[in-house]
């Protein structure tokens, strides 16, 4: 695969402008964040579901890989794939799912939201008894 050489309008243009091909690594993972969640997806064709591993390490790091062995040729050979992100503050761990339909592994770490305290006004009592006074 050639590398393009260095255009000099490259800091002002994009590059799909610059160059009319799109490189995209082997391995690349697109992260997409929304309100509710963080959202993984990478392209992993020709992997089974079984192969793949989704894993949380630290509760800080989210590891995706793969190893798939081919023994399809006369020596086995393998090819692996591993990805290792940082995941952003406040995300709700335990509610981290993943999903691999044609080809595509989708993993959706959901954002850890607090919810705001709120009273129903029909249920605050007509007279308050004061418990405690402030100093």
């Amino acid at each position: 695969m050639e590398i393009p050489a260095f255009h000099p309008y490259q800091s002002v243009f994009p590059s799909h402008l610059i160059y009319p091909y799109h490189l995209v690594p082997e391995n690349y993972v697109h992260w997409t964040e929304t309100p509710e969640s963080h959202i993984f997806s990478a392209d992993l064709p020709g992997v089974r579901k079984e192969d793949i591993k989704v894993e949380v390490e630290d509760s800080v790091y989210l590891i995706i890989r793969t190893e798939r062995i081919e023994e399809s040729t006369e020596q086995p050979s393998s090819r692996t794939f591993m990805r290792k992100f940082r995941l952003p503050g406040r995300v709700d761990i335990e509610r981290i799912s993943a999903g691999y339909e044609d080809g595509v592994l989708t993993v959706t770490v959901p954002r850890y939201l607090r919810r705001a305290f709120f009273i129903e006004p029909a249920d605050v009592p007509e007279r308050l008894e004061v418990l405690a006074r402030a100093a």
